[in-house]
């Protein structure tokens, strides 16, 4: 989940929005294992503080880390400074085990013997003593997560575990239903394939054409696979065994593009322009040879807006890992691969009718069990957080963008007076949690709008 990529850098401050306000860094020693009281061992977990809006009393806005450094989700989030100059809130950024400078083990964290820590049990524990922990030091009236995406999984599952710590929930593109295995695994690209089709219809054609032209050119063997070479700018000459990588490079190019269409330029998972899905699909339709026009369209998330690549190492590029969607590179990837492996089963298969992708069957058992030692349950995810049936929580607000492939799996249609979907036309993934920008679309607009509203309502409640 790019998320869940998540090598994700700062975001672009455009002229005008609220910049994030000065944080300081602390640290809370917690329990490696907060269910087993025969373990008493201990690690540091980190937390961001901003009292720039504080006003000694009030409200704490705490955002529910996930599968990356938490200082990229604080650059990232600045619908939740808005709100917290708004209604006087300590801002809170608390970080996921596992990542960042959270690590259990220190250097040795990454050892498989040391990665059954990591779940969201134990994370969504983490949090709730952190914040039993503010509130011994703060005088907090009310308690609101915030999240997006695994994020926002978390901070609505936080709510349902935990409902006497937090009050409310913002749970942004966060896609409950597709990690308890609810929605069709061809769900995910399918919406990838529609972002592209409504920019022009001729550009997921033009993609299935130019898969074909690929694999055909590789069964040619080796004039074949040098043609690709130099089409693609690979830096090292492709070879047979690594055809199936160059398949998930351009796969995992144009799902992030679908991830991230914003409407103005941003660098959250790479500096990309306006809308990049339009201009990838543009790059598609202006190159007669498809082998071209396939590089530079997938080319544009690795190289964005500055261009500095002079050739394409595919293997340093994309990682495959157990969520088809990516796992990005560098430490984070490691945990959140663990994490695809165990509890967030991420079913993204493909079939070429309803998406432009090569047919593809999600199943990481073998690889994970390889790379882990580990096996998938499936079925868990459904029983501890559960499933559909979730009409027992209260007062969260699942958002999602129409553009989002997370959409997919989230929840779209209010399920009560206290469980409220918002569907933002031309949203891409969680951009109602981003700073305020005059390229924002009307809908997101109108949702950051009515959820302050029901913010407000709660905090008077």
């Amino acid at each position: 989940m790019r998320v869940v990529c998540f090598c994700v850098l700062a975001s672009l401050v455009c002229v005008g929005a609220l910049k994030p306000p000065p944080y300081f860094e602390q640290y809370l020693d917690q329990q490696v294992d907060h269910f087993n009281y025969e373990d008493e061992s201990t690690y540091k977990e980190r937390y961001l503080v901003s009292e720039n809006f504080w006003q000694g009393s009030g409200p704490l806005f705490f955002y529910s880390g996930n599968e990356a450094p938490i200082e990229q989700f604080y650059d990232n989030s600045g619908f939740i400074y808005e709100l917290a100059q708004d209604f006087g809130a300590l801002i809170v950024f608390g970080e996921h085990r596992y990542y960042g400078k959270s690590l259990p083990f220190g250097g040795s964290t990454f050892d498989p013997k040391h990665m059954g820590y990591l779940s969201a049990e134990q994370a969504l524990a983490d949090f709730a003593v952190l914040i039993e922990h503010l509130n011994g030091v703060y005088n907090i009236s009310k308690v609101i997560s915030f999240g997006g995406s695994y994020g926002g999984m978390l901070s609505a599952w936080f709510r349902f575990k935990y409902p006497n710590v937090v009050y409310g929930a913002l749970a942004a593109s966060a896609p409950i239903y597709m990690v308890a295995d609810l929605i069709p695994s061809n769900a995910f690209f399918e919406l990838v394939t529609k972002d592209f089709d409504r920019v022009d219809p001729k550009c997921p054609m033009y993609v299935r054409d130019a898969y074909v032209q690929l694999h055909k050119l590789a069964s040619e063997g080796q004039s074949g696979l040098k043609k690709i070479t130099e089409s693609f700018q690979l830096c090292q000459e492709l070879t047979s065994d690594k055809v199936k990588h160059l398949d998930g490079w351009i796969k995992n190019s144009f799902a992030s593009l679908a991830m991230v269409d914003y409407p103005y330029p941003a660098s959250f998972l790479a500096p990309l322009p306006a809308y990049p899905v339009n201009v990838s699909c543009h790059f598609l339709l202006e190159e007669e040879d498809k082998m071209r026009g396939l590089a530079k369209a997938a080319g544009l998330f690795y190289n964005g807006t500055t261009g500095a690549l002079t050739c394409y190492n595919i293997t340093e590029e994309y990682v495959e890992c157990a969520d088809p969607t990516g796992c990005g590179t560098g430490p984070a990837a490691l945990s959140w691969d663990f994490q695809a492996c165990t509890e967030m089963r991420l079913p993204c298969s493909t079939n070429n009718v309803t998406d432009m992708f090569p047919p593809t069957v999600y199943d990481p058992s073998a690889y994970c069990m390889q790379k882990w030692g580990v096996k998938t349950r499936p079925g868990w995810m459904k029983a501890e957080y559960w499933g559909k049936d979730i009409t027992s929580a209260s007062n969260i607000i699942f958002s999602n963008g129409n553009l989002d492939p997370w959409s997919s799996g989230g929840v779209l249609h209010s399920l009560s007076d206290t469980l409220i979907a918002i569907v933002i036309e031309g949203g891409a993934h969680h951009l109602d949690l981003r700073a305020s920008n005059p390229r924002d679309p009307p809908a997101v607009i109108k949702a950051r709008e009515q959820e302050k509203s029901i913010i407000a309502g709660w905090l008077k409640s």
